[in-house]
């Protein structure tokens, strides 16, 4: 288990947890040093993209087209995406 102080920024926490994720079809990658405006995309795609939980990415919350749409919206170019199925 993880223990950290109350006061501990979410931000902070997001630095200390695993910033891949994958759904079968593509797998997201989050940077958080580069983030500058992660709202944008929490309000964008709150099913995905949730800040009030961790992991604050959850790929099952639509679909990969949606997905990718919403990523590619990002002003910092913290999230980022690669396709599993290059065929």
């Amino acid at each position: 288990m993880l223990y950290l102080p109350s006061a501990t920024p979410k931000y902070a926490l997001m630095e200390i947890t695993c910033n891949e994720f994958t759904n079968g079809e593509i797998t997201v990658t989050f940077a958080p040093r580069k983030c500058i405006y992660a709202e944008k995309c929490a309000k964008g795609l709150s099913n995905v993209f949730r800040m009030t939980v961790i992991p604050w990415i959850n790929l099952e919350g639509s679909n990969s087209k949606e997905i990718i749409k919403q990523i590619r919206k990002c002003p910092s170019g913290a999230l980022d995406f690669c396709r599993l199925d290059q065929n």
